[in-house]
């Protein structure tokens, strides 16, 4: 069985590092450039593989080229040590793989690729939380849409629910993309590929009041292509989206001032999001998916919807609709 290198080794020069760093920096713009990856998906590379390289300083490794499977062995297994998941161990190995992968084609390893006889963990993949129906059109209701900052969340609510958009390509959602005619927006998501998605008669409907009606005070006659803007103007991000989100579900209380079981299992279903997702309130897009395939919808067309490459990834949502069917069976049938 093949050993972890040991530690406390002397650290590779200024030098040594700098050469590392070149290489990275062009596979990372590799993977910017031609595999067309998202650039928080680059910058966590990116954040591994420097860490690899800090590894090997303590291994007397000067050069990423240099490093063998036993090193990658070692780091692995520090990892670990350190209590780090199995499926972050996975991703870390994934970065390595093009990284030696990428090199190889580009004829910088003298020797053999030390990642080719490394094989992925393997683990089950944990399903999502899903909000239910009634918790989904509890958070929309949430926002006021009498005053234009109440409008336009409860728009972007209704918009991403009815999409199934990931919230950065919400935010980054221009009027150019917008068909009103026609009800559908062109997305352009991951790897650079460009889907259609339908948008429903009710978010069109939202969407077509606040562009109308809000959109252009939150403007104050400047231009912007961008859809949905900061009451100064700009474009929303993703962690401003959220904040709004965990406003909403963490403020709204019942009249007698004690959250309403509704709103406090949707306040739980915010928190385990936020803590899962980093700031990427997914819900949304997994409620989206479920729901349609729960109401027949065909998961070749839910594929298309979602933007998603491999039809594997979308089938993971037939097992939650599966689920909830099996539960509402359990429930109510006389012999469930």
């Amino acid at each position: 069985m093949t050993q972890p290198a040991t530690s406390h080794q002397p650290p590779f020069s200024h030098q040594n590092s700098a050469q590392s760093d070149a290489l990275l920096d062009t596979f990372l713009g590799h993977l910017t450039v031609e595999k067309g990856l998202a650039p928080r998906t680059v910058e966590v590379y990116s954040r591994d593989l420097h860490r690899f390289c800090a590894y090997l300083s303590t291994q007397a490794i000067s050069d990423v080229r240099q490093a063998g499977s036993r090193h990658i062995v070692g780091f692995l297994s520090v990892l670990h040590e350190q209590g780090i998941s199995t499926r972050t161990q996975s991703r870390v190995l994934t970065a390595l793989r093009g990284l030696y992968r990428f090199l190889q084609r580009e004829n910088e390893l003298t020797g053999k690729n030390p990642t080719a006889l490394l094989h992925l963990p393997k683990f089950g993949r944990a399903l999502p939380h899903v909000p239910s129906q009634e918790q989904v059109d509890a958070l929309i209701t949430l926002p006021d849409a009498a005053t234009p900052l109440g409008m336009r969340n409860q728009t972007m609510l209704e918009v991403l629910y009815a999409t199934g958009l990931r919230v950065s390509e919400l935010v980054q959602l221009t009027v150019s993309q917008v068909n009103r005619e026609a009800g559908f927006v062109r997305v352009r998501g991951k790897g650079n590929r460009e889907r259609l998605v339908p948008l429903g008669t009710r978010a069109l409907a939202q969407l077509q009041r606040y562009l109308d009606t809000v959109r252009p005070g939150l403007l104050k006659q400047r231009s912007s292509d961008y859809i949905f803007l900061t009451r100064f103007g700009k474009p929303m991000t993703r962690q401003m989206f959220w904040v709004i989100v965990k406003k909403y579900a963490q403020e709204y209380s019942a009249p007698n001032g004690s959250p309403s079981p509704d709103t406090s299992a949707l306040a739980d279903m915010v928190r385990e999001t936020a803590k899962a997702n980093s700031l990427y309130p997914h819900a949304f897009r997994h409620a989206f998916a479920t729901h349609l395939l729960e109401g027949g919808a065909d998961l070749r067309a839910v594929q298309s919807m979602l933007g998603h490459a491999d039809i594997a990834t979308t089938q993971i949502y037939t097992h939650l609709a599966s689920a909830r069917l099996r539960e509402v069976h359990r429930k109510y049938h006389p012999r469930g």
